[in-house]
């Protein structure tokens, strides 16, 4: 039985998620609690498995439970979150502090919107229930001092493998991409893309494709954050944009991403796969059609085996395919498929995959 703790500053909420909660076999609530303050007393008291956080409330906010359970009392939290640009920002902050994952508000119909956030929170309480919490004990800030020492790292290893090759200077944005790098991840995505991505030189001579399953109004406030914390340029994809050496492109909430013949992506809203839209098979085909043996994929936390075709048809163009090993898997779903399915040329802890995406592509 997994048991989980409710918090909204909302009573209509708290009784909304509750019953949802209660309504799975599998589930019982255990306590709500009306603001950040009485969450972090019930969840001393109580020992949750899961706790369903609100964003905004009053006297302590989401936030403000995070850096304060995460350090010393990790408990696996869902973020609920408002479907508005200061919501969307203040939820991948929140998952950069580790929080597992996160489901929006109900907006427009009501009864239609319920339904969909039922199954959506039900999902993603069990999925939290068993996630492994990894590198919540600590802060931004010294996650930003590890992406130094690790991007440092990365650029030597980097020159060491361009020394052999084509210099890395000749590198430059704006000219067309010979390779593509298509990353995939979901459930522990944002925080994991936050160890990779600050960790990529700007000087890399491929193309960056990243899909994280998100839905639509999170993925553009993910790239921005992505964005200043890089060296890589880094923004939501837009129709047409082309594929470029120093550049990464986030696939749109709601959208797949698909690499055409011209080196550019398209956006399209055709139907889901594995549920998701968009999916990583998506990007990986399409990318191991136009590129070849000049992409790469990489395989990070998630739930499900998206990405699992898209290795395979990557493997089978001649490409190579990294997946995040179990230990440092927030949910070790998605790169278990790969390796299971025998497509990983390597499988490495998440500190390890930028140095790894480097040394590949400078390698084809």
């Amino acid at each position: 039985m997994i048991r989980v703790l409710v918090v909204d500053d909302s009573a209509f909420m708290r009784k909304v998620i509750s019953d949802i909660i209660n309504e799975d076999p599998g589930m019982e609530v255990i306590g709500t609690a009306r603001d950040g303050e009485e969450a972090l007393s019930k969840i001393e008291q109580l020992k949750p498995d899961v706790v369903t956080l609100d964003v905004e409330m009053p006297k302590l906010n989401g936030i403000e439970v995070l850096r304060r359970i995460m350090p010393s009392n990790p408990v696996a939290v869902v973020m609920v979150s408002s479907l508005t640009r200061e919501g969307a920002d203040i939820t991948i902050e929140a998952l950069t502090l580790g929080a597992v994952d996160f489901v929006a508000k109900p907006t427009g119909a009501i009864s239609v919107s319920m339904r969909e956030m039922a199954s959506e929170l039900r999902k993603k309480i069990r999925a939290a229930s068993l996630a492994r919490l990894v590198g919540t004990s600590g802060s931004l800030l010294a996650t930003l001092h590890h992406a130094e020492e690790s991007l440092r790292r990365t650029e030597e290893r980097l020159k060491r493998v361009a020394g052999r090759q084509q210099p890395a200077s000749t590198v430059r944005v704006g000219s067309p991409s010979e390779g593509v790098v298509v990353i995939g991840s979901s459930t522990g995505g944002p925080s994991a893309l936050q160890q990779v991505i600050p960790n990529l030189p700007e000087s890399l001579p491929a193309g960056v494709l990243i899909v994280q399953h998100m839905p639509p109004g999170f993925t553009r406030s993910l790239a921005q954050r992505l964005a200043q914390m890089s060296r890589l340029k880094v923004s939501e994809a837009r129709a047409g944009d082309k594929i470029e050496p120093g550049v990464a492109l986030v696939a749109p909430g709601g959208y797949h991403m698909v690499v055409n013949r011209d080196k550019a992506v398209s956006l399209d809203t055709s139907p889901y796969v594995h549920g998701v839209r968009p999916a990583v098979d998506v990007t990986m085909e399409s990318a191991a059609r136009v590129f070849g043996n000049r992409c790469l994929g990489v395989v990070l936390t998630g739930m499900g085996t998206d990405g699992t075709r898209g290795a395979s048809l990557i493997r089978r163009a001649g490409g190579k395919v990294i997946a995040q090993d179990e230990m440092t898997s927030v949910v070790y779903g998605m790169p278990r498929s790969v390796a299971q399915a025998g497509l990983a040329d390597r499988i490495l802890p998440i500190g390890d995959v930028a140095a790894a995406i480097a040394e590949e592509v400078q390698a084809t």
